[in-house]
C-alpha cells in the first residue's frame, strides 16, 4: 500500500479534484474527436512525426497559450485568496503549491515556449534559409519541452505539485521540509525541458551563422535574428548550469548525497547562487527576443528604418555579458559583505545603460515617422512607459543598502512583473498579431485586437501599481492571508480587480482568433502590414521549402529595398530543392523520457531502466539509420508557386 500511497495528493481539496474531472473529460474529448473525425493518420503523420521548423513553431505556440492560460489560473487564485483580508479561499499548503507552479509554467514552460515559436517560425524566413540547421534535433527540441510540461503539469493530480517556490531554495526544498514527490517533479520536469532548451540554443547558433542568404553578412541581418543569435548564445551558457544544479538537487533528494544540506559539507546557498547564475540570464533569454521583435515592429509601422543599428546590436552584446555578473543581487540580505554587494550593486546598475539605448533608438525611430497605430504597434508604444517604470524600480532594487527594505516584498513581485509582462508578454502578443497573416494566411480582427490591448495594458498598471505601495508598507510577498489591521487590503483588492481585466484582455484574444477563424479575409496577399525584412518575401501560406529561391541580400531590409529601392531578390532560375524528411523517432524518444522522469520522481527502478534502454535504441538507430531525405523538382516548385499566386 506505501507504493501506491506516493500517487496520492497530499493535501487534496474540492478545486484539486475539480481539476482532475476536468482534465479528464478533456482528454476523453481529445481522444473521441479524433477517433471520429478519422484524424489519427493525419495527426502522426504531419505533426507528430514533423520536422518542418514553421510547423514545429505552431506547436510551440499552441503549447505556450495552453500554458499561458494555465498560469493565468494560477494568478487569479492567488489574487482572490488575497483580494480580503483573513480569506479561505486556499489554505496554506494550496497557496504554497499554487505560486510555485505560477512562476514555473510562466518561466520556463510559456515565455520560453513563446520566443522559441517565433524564433522557429521567423529566423529561418529571416535569414532565406530552407530550415534550420538540425531539423530532427529540432522535432526533438520540441518534444521534449511538451513532455517536460506535461510531466509537471501532471504533479497537480498525481502525487502533489511542488511547494517550496519557483526558486526551490535549499534547504526548505529538500526531503526533511518538503517530503512529497512534488520537488521531484520540478527537477526532473525542468531537467527534460532544459535539455530541450539547449539543443534549440545550438541549433539556432548553427542556423544564423551558416546557413544566411548569400550577401546577409552579421551586419546586415535583421534585429529579430541578431536578438535570437545572441539570446541562443545566452542558453548555451547558462543552462549547463541549470543541468548540474538540477541535477545534484535530484541526487540530493532521491539518493541521500549531501549538496545543499546545511551540514555534512553541503551548502544551501551553492544552490542560491547555481539558480541565479544561471536565472539572471533568463530574464534576458526573455528579454532580448522580445526588444528584436519591438524593433521589428517599430520600424514596420513608423515607416522608417531603425534608428542606430549597430549601437542596437552593441548593446545586446553587453546586455549578454553583464547579465552573468548581476546574479548576486537576487540575495544582497543573505549575508555576503559590503565589497560584495557593492560590485553586483555597480555591475547591476551598468545594465540599465545600453537598457536606456535601446528605448531612446526607438524613440528617434518613432520621431517624425509616419506611425499606423495597429495593434502590434500599440503593444509596442504601451511597453515602452511601463517597462521604462518597471526598469526604473529594478534600479532602486539594486542598490543594496536600499533592498534591505524592498526585498522579499510585494515591492519586488511588483517590479518583476512590470518588466516581465511588457517586456516579455506584449511583445509576444505584438509578435504573434504581426507574424499571424504569415503563419495561417489570414490577420486577427484589428478592432477586438486593441478592446484586448486596452484591457491588458490597463489591467497590468491596476494589478501591479498598487504593490509598490503595499509592498512598502511592509507586505511580504509569499504570504497567503494578512489581517485586516495590516491596511493591505484595498491595496490587494485593487490588485484583484486588476487582475480580473487582464484575464477579461485574454478571453478577448481566444475569442479574436475564434472570430478571425471564422470570418477574416483569406485574400491578403503575402505582405499585408507592407514590412521590411526576408520572411514577407515568400508566399502566404508558406510553403514547405520556404522560397522557391534562395533570395540575394545586400542590406539589412532586402524586402523593402526589393520593393522600393529597385534591389532583385530573386534571380527567376529554379533549382531542384533538397529537403529533410519526417521522422517520429524525436517524439517516440521524448515519450521515453517523459516515462524516465516519471518512473525518476516516484522511485519506479524498472521503469527507469526500460526508459533508458528505450532512449539509448533510439540514438542507435538513428546512428545506423541511412536517410538522405527527398527533392523537390522544379516542375513541382513551379506548381506550388502558381497555385500559391493564384495561377498568376
Amino acid at each position: 500500500m506505501e507504493f501506491f500511497e506516493r500517487f496520492a495528493i497530499p493535501h487534496p481539496s474540492p478545486i484539486i479534484y475539480a481539476s482532475m474531472v476536468a482534465i479528464g473529460i478533456t482528454l476523453l474529448a481529445i481522444i473521441a474527436g479524433l477517433t471520429f473525425f478519422k484524424k489519427w493518420g493525419y495527426l502522426w503523420r504531419e505533426w507528430l512525426t514533423t520536422v518542418d521548423h514553421k510547423r514545429i513553431g505552431i506547436m510551440y505556440l499552441i503549447s505556450a497559450l495552453l500554458m499561458l492560460f494555465r498560469g493565468g489560473v494560477d494568478a487569479l487564485m492567488m489574487r482572490a485568496q488575497l483580494a480580503t483580508p483573513d480569506a479561505q479561499l486556499l489554505d496554506s499548503q494550496h497557496y504554497n503549491e499554487i505560486f510555485t507552479t505560477h512562476g514555473v509554467v510562466m518561466i520556463i514552460f510559456m515565455a520560453m515556449a513563446f520566443i522559441i515559436a517565433l524564433m522557429n517560425f521567423v529566423v529561418p524566413l529571416q535569414i532565406g534559409a530552407r530550415d534550420v540547421a538540425f531539423p530532427r534535433l529540432n522535432a526533438l527540441s520540441f518534444w521534449l519541452y511538451f513532455m517536460g510540461a506535461m510531466l509537471f503539469n501532471l504533479s497537480f493530480v498525481i502525487g502533489g505539485s511542488p511547494s517550496s517556490g519557483w526558486t526551490s531554495y535549499f534547504p526548505l526544498a529538500g526531503n526533511e521540509f518538503s517530503p512529497s514527490v512534488g520537488t521531484n517533479y520540478y527537477m526532473i520536469a525542468i531537467q527534460i525541458a532544459g535539455i530541450g532548451t539547449l539543443i534549440t540554443g545550438i541549433n539556432f547558433i548553427v542556423t544564423i551563422l551558416k546557413m544566411r542568404a548569400p550577401g546577409m553578412k552579421l551586419m546586415k541581418m535583421p534585429m529579430f535574428t541578431w536578438s535570437a543569435l545572441i539570446t541562443n548564445l545566452i542558453i548555451t551558457f547558462a543552462f549547463p548550469v541549470l543541468t548540474v544544479a538540477l541535477a545534484m538537487g535530484t541526487m540530493d533528494r532521491l539518493f541521500g548525497t549531501q549538496f545543499f544540506t546545511t551540514g555534512n559539507g553541503g551548502m544551501d546557498m551553492l544552490w542560491a547562487n547555481l539558480f541565479w547564475v544561471w536565472g539572471h540570464p533568463e530574464v534576458y533569454i526573455l528579454v532580448l527576443p522580445a526588444f528584436g521583435v519591438y524593433s521589428e515592429i517599430i520600424s514596420t509601422f513608423a515607416r522608417r528604418n531603425l534608428y542606430g543599428y549597430k549601437s542596437m546590436v552593441a548593446s545586446m552584446v553587453i546586455i549578454s555579458l553583464l547579465s552573468f555578473v548581476v546574479w548576486v543581487h537576487h540575495f544582497f540580505t543573505m549575508g555576503q559583505g559590503a565589497m560584495v554587494n557593492s560590485i553586483f550593486s555597480i555591475t547591476t546598475m551598468a545594465i540599465a545603460v545600453p537598457t536606456g539605448i535601446k528605448i531612446f533608438n526607438w524613440l528617434f525611430t518613432l520621431y517624425k515617422g509616419s506611425i499606423r497605430f495597429t495593434v502590434p504597434m500599440m503593444y509596442s508604444l504601451g511597453f515602452l512607459p511601463i517597462f521604462t517604470i518597471g526598469g526604473v524600480t529594478g534600479v532602486m532594487l539594486g542598490m543594496s543598502a536600499a533592498d534591505y527594505q524592498y526585498h522579499n516584498t510585494m515591492f519586488l513581485v511588483a517590479h518583476f512583473h512590470l518588466v516581465i509582462i511588457p517586456g516579455v508578454v506584449f511583445a509576444m502578443l505584438a509578435g504573434l498579431t504581426y507574424w499571424w497573416p504569415k503563419m495561417f494566411g489570414f490577420m486577427l480582427n484589428e478592432r477586438i485586437g486593441k478592446w484586448a490591448f486596452w484591457f491588458i495594458s490597463v489591467g497590468t498598471c491596476v494589478a501591479f501599481f498598487p504593490m509598490f505601495i503595499s509592498g512598502l508598507d511592509g507586505q511580504a510577498r509569499r504570504m497567503y492571508t494578512y489581517s485586516e489591521s495590516t491596511g493591505f487590503g484595498f491595496w490587494n483588492m485593487v490588485s484583484f480587480a486588476g487582475a480580473v481585466m487582464l484575464a477579461i484582455g485574454f478571453i478577448i484574444i481566444v475569442y479574436n482568433i475564434y472570430y478571425s477563424t471564422r470570418y477574416a479575409s483569406r485574400d491578403i496577399g503575402s505582405d499585408p502590414w507592407d514590412a521590411r525584412s526576408l520572411e514577407w518575401a515568400t508566399n502566404t501560406p508558406v510553403p514547405e521549402y520556404n522560397f522557391a529561391e534562395v533570395p540575394q541580400v545586400n542590406s539589412s531590409e532586402a524586402f523593402w529595398d526589393s520593393k522600393y529601392n529597385g534591389h532583385k531578390l530573386f534571380s527567376g532560375k529554379l533549382k531542384e530543392i533538397h529537403m529533410p524528411n519526417n521522422s517520429g523517432v524525436p517524439f517516440i524518444m521524448s515519450s521515453l523520457f517523459f516515462v524516465l522522469g516519471f518512473s525518476f520522481i516516484f522511485s519506479i527502478w524498472i521503469g527507469v531502466a526500460i526508459a533508458l534502454l528505450g532512449i539509448v535504441a533510439c540514438l542507435i538507430h538513428r546512428s545506423f539509420e541511412q536517410d538522405h531525405g527527398y527533392h523537390i523538382p522544379v516542375e513541382e516548385i513551379e506548381k506550388t508557386e502558381s497555385e500559391l499566386r493564384g495561377g498568376k
